[in-house]
């Protein structure tokens, strides 16, 4: 091969490599998103974590970050900062991307203030999970405007004030988290009547006191926690052999109603009642139901423990505590 032929080879070499490489450097990022996103960052104190933010590079690779394809002009659609050492507030620019659809702020202990009221700007965002923070005040009312929002997840929070009856008027929504927080009054009458199905309902470990409203009795929830409240009265409308629920926690509150007319649905996995005023007996018709959780300690139950089924698999810790009840585990009926 002679020395032409070489030359020719190695500028064809060098051509395609130039080529390949700003092909692969090409930035998908809008500029838009960009810019936005480190205001992001500036607001947040430049965090180590989010080091990879840096201007001469293509947002879309970026840490905590996916773009979409190019039917959305590969524009950001998911935020999803967690367990850094970052401090501060939500950002208020996290509004101003406009086709986000995924918004995460998790276990970071020194995020503070309160939700902003940009994120209403969203409007394809469909997940909002800001849990394990240290937020201040209310569940905001204008959350309702997030039509599209499918997914929420508020827990591991200071928030306080009473629970927006507005959630309901969400079409879409079929996850409510708002756990471990401060939040007090009743659960709004609304939340029987949510336009789509709502399968998960978590309000456990907070303030709320009344009872649980008659509508709720409306929907097929797949998950109900309600515990650690100050609720009263009467639950027994949340059971039924038409439910699909696989799980319900009414435990340590002070309901009062009769189990011995509650009716279980066969995809019932998991009931805590425990710490509660239930009265009655454990119906002979629970043998019948392979439940793999089960706790009714610290009622007013009597009865023999019905033979057969799951029941005599749990320890004496599911029965204990109640007014007379007897039979395996607990001692023997007299």
């Amino acid at each position: 091969m002679d020395h032409k032929t070489n030359t020719t080879l190695l500028f064809s070499l060098l051509f395609f490599i130039t080529h390949l490489t700003n092909a692969l450097s090409k930035d998908l990022c809008n500029q838009n998103d960009k810019n936005t996103l480190l205001k992001i960052k500036k607001s947040l104190n430049n965090p180590y974590h989010l080091t990879s933010w840096h201007p001469d590079t293509d947002c879309c690779s970026w840490y905590c970050l996916e773009c979409g394809d190019a039917t959305v002009n590969h524009r950001v659609i998911s935020l999803t900062i967690f367990a850094g050492q970052i401090s501060g507030q939500i950002p208020p620019e996290v509004g101003d991307l406009p086709y986000l659809q995924n918004l995460m702020f998790h276990k970071i202990t020194n995020i503070t203030g309160q939700i902003p009221s940009t994120i209403t700007k969203l409007k394809y965002l469909r997940s909002l999970w800001l849990s394990w923070l240290n937020l201040t005040g209310p569940v905001p009312d204008f959350l309702s405007q997030i039509m599209n929002l499918d997914y929420l997840n508020l827990s591991f929070n200071e928030l306080s004030g009473s629970i927006p009856s507005s959630l309901s008027l969400l079409p879409k929504l079929s996850y409510i988290d708002l756990s471990r927080n401060k939040l007090t009054g009743t659960i709004p009458e609304s939340f029987g009547s949510f336009p789509a199905e709502v399968p998960h309902l978590i309000l456990s470990h907070n303030q709320l006191s009344g009872y649980i409203p008659k509508s709720l009795s409306n929907i097929d929830f797949n998950q109900i926690d309600f515990s650690r409240n100050k609720l009263i009265g009467d639950a027994s409308m949340l059971f039924g052999t038409n439910k699909t629920t696989f799980s319900i926690d009414l435990s340590r509150n002070m309901f009062q109603f009769d189990l011995s007319r509650v009716e279980l649905a066969d995809s019932l996995g998991v009931l805590d009642l425990n710490h509660n005023g239930i009265t009655g007996n454990i119906p002979v018709q629970w043998t019948e139901y392979s439940l793999q959780i089960l706790n009714v300690s610290y009622n007013r139950l009597c009865g023999r423990i019905p033979t057969g089924g799951s029941l005599q698999r749990f320890d004496s810790y599911t029965y204990f505590h109640n007014k007379c009840l007897c039979g395996a585990p607990l001692d023997s009926c007299k």
